[in-house]
């Protein structure tokens, strides 16, 4: 049965990802300059994938001590995304490529190895409460809703049309 639930969950996690990847790609150069609420298009690109990120490791401790991050250490820099303030690091669209790319191959890996004791376990990410199968819902919920603000500027300011991904699409 955990077959079942790891399938579904990754293809709700990689339209959600092709979604975000739609924004990435499509975005004018004017819109990743400008704002997205009280970030810019593409801090909330970063913010999005950097916490797809960070709720899919096992445990909060894992983040920094993964390859990827030690590899590219300038571009996580002090992890302000960890810290309650405005972000001010700003990203390229290449390097944000390369970060969903990341995520994408992580969410496949990280599910394929997710048993239904897994599954069922608590998340270990105070002050959540809920199971890691929960976690991984509300890790493809919080891409969605990123998406969602990028995806309005970009129709609303460029008139840029974004389609629905479903499951089994790639991008």
């Amino acid at each position: 049965m955990a077959d079942f639930w790891n399938d579904l969950l990754y293809q709700q996690y990689e339209a959600s990802l092709c979604t975000l990847n739609h924004c990435i790609i499509e975005s004018p150069e004017a819109a990743w300059q400008g704002k997205v609420v009280n970030m810019t298009f593409d801090q909330v690109v970063f913010h999005t994938l950097f916490f797809t990120d960070y709720y899919l490791c096992k445990e909060p401790e894992d983040l920094k001590q993964q390859a990827y991050h030690r590899q590219y250490a300038d571009f996580f820099a002090d992890y302000e995304e960890m810290e309650p303030r405005h972000q001010v690091q700003r990203y390229t669209k290449e390097s944000l490529d390369d970060y969903l790319q990341f995520c994408r191959t992580k969410a496949n890996e990280v599910l394929a190895a997710e048993s239904a004791a897994d599954l069922a376990a608590p998340c270990l990410f105070p002050p959540k409460t809920f199971s890691r199968a929960e976690l991984h819902v509300y890790n493809v919920r919080h891409i969605q809703h990123h998406a969602a603000q990028l995806i309005m500027r970009l129709r609303m300011d460029y008139e840029i049309h974004t389609p629905w991904f479903g499951s089994g699409w790639k991008a």
